[in-house]
């Protein structure tokens, strides 16, 4: 066996409903003043409404902010650090999409007292130093894994994200509450559903650190998403469907946390940066592209996870199962109501040459793919994702 290190969040509370004692969790921590880091749909939407008072029966002090956008630029993270400092926040909620879960990664970094380092210091693999002040994270969305996850991606220039990876970012504890997740819009529900099921299956054919504690998780994290993710989108309500959706992400992220994604990331990546594509609808856009060029260097893994993808799968060698899945993974966003082409989201026929060019500064994601790509490939698909 391949020697590995699993690394994760410490603990996680699989739960409907237990967001409203978050107050009382921060509490048990030690916490006497704890920032929330959100966005300002979730303030709008009044999705902290039920959550707050549980503080002040904790006997905590806290406050909100909520300035996160998708795409975070670091300016939002400064912003954050600084309301965290006035307020000697000792405690750090991430509540939200990826976006403010990663935002919140980093404020339990650089707003930690003793912290001497600028954000700046920080991008980069390992090169986080030192503690970080307590940091809990409760997902609104089924998709990023961010909850367990190491890495904190932000936004760098005009179109450019870079990325924070250490084990400091992974927070002491995960909260899976379906309820928040109840009026969430079908279209937000399918593209970050399929979003994690990329997250699993790229971690299931990671080159350089794929192991059998994420294999296991990546193929229980498709099998719950699979089975929930059309009962998610179409029946909204079904809080059984949210909460194993929830977990089938969290699973999902685990998984390629310990055996990173590859080339659908890298290729999605330049798609959000330049046409403000959602990350998860940018995955799936590229997904059954990226599986098809992947196939010949790992078709035997693709074999595998079909029976998990596929509804009515037909026997066959290895090669025949991969097509079934490519096929079923097509089928994924037009059965979702989301659009299935990079013309149909807004993407110009001439920027593909540009996008492709991107994609290979993604050289971090594209070295644990099965199967070298180079940037005439990236052109390539994105060519058969047009």
């Amino acid at each position: 066996m391949t020697p590995f290190l699993f690394a994760t969040t410490a603990q996680i509370l699989c739960e409907a409903g237990s967001a409203v004692r978050l107050g009382a969790l921060c509490r048990e921590r030690g916490a006497r003043r704890v920032l929330i880091v959100t966005d300002p749909g979730i303030t709008r939407l009044g999705m902290l409404d039920a959550v707050l008072p549980g503080f002040a029966e904790a006997g905590v002090a806290v406050e909100v902010f909520d300035q996160v956008v998708a795409d975070p630029p670091e300016a939002v993270v400064l912003a954050a650090v600084a309301q965290a400092r006035v307020l000697q926040a000792d405690l750090l909620v991430g509540f939200g999409g990826g976006s403010s879960m990663d935002v919140a990664k980093l404020v339990a970094l650089l707003a930690h007292p003793q912290c001497n380092q600028q954000l700046a210091d920080i991008y980069g693999v390992g090169n986080a130093k030192g503690q970080r002040l307590p940091l809990i994270q409760v997902p609104t969305t089924a998709g990023t894994g961010s909850e367990v996850t190491q890495i904190s991606i932000i936004t760098t220039g005009e179109t450019t994200k870079t990325g924070v990876v250490s084990p400091l970012l992974l927070p002491d504890l995960a909260l899976l509450d379906a309820d928040l997740t109840l009026g969430l819009p079908p279209a937000v529900t399918a593209a970050t559903g399929i979003d994690a099921m990329v997250h699993a299956i790229e971690a299931y054919t990671s080159k350089l650190r794929k192991n059998p504690l994420s294999d296991m998780l990546a193929r229980e994290a498709l099998r719950l998403l699979a089975t929930n993710l059309d009962e998610a989108v179409h029946n909204g309500s079904n809080r059984e469907a949210r909460q194993a959706m929830l977990l089938g992400a969290l699973l999902a992220g685990q998984a390629f946390a310990n055996a990173p994604v590859a080339a659908v990331h890298a290729l999605a990546y330049p798609l959000g940066g330049h046409f403000h594509i959602p990350h998860g609808l940018s995955n799936a856009l590229v997904l059954p592209a990226v599986i098809a060029f992947n196939a010949p260097a790992a078709e035997n893994l693709y074999a595998e996870l079909a029976p998990l993808l596929v509804p009515d799968l037909q026997p066959g060698s290895n090669a025949r199962l991969t097509e079934q899945l490519v096929a079923a993974l097509a089928e994924l966003s037009p059965r979702c109501q989301l659009p299935s082409r990079l013309r149909d989201a807004g993407v110009p026929e001439d920027s593909l040459p540009m996008l492709a060019r991107d994609a290979m500064l993604q050289q971090r994601l594209l070295v644990n793919n099965p199967r070298a790509l180079a940037e005439a490939d990236a052109l390539a698909i994105y060519r058969q994702a047009f």
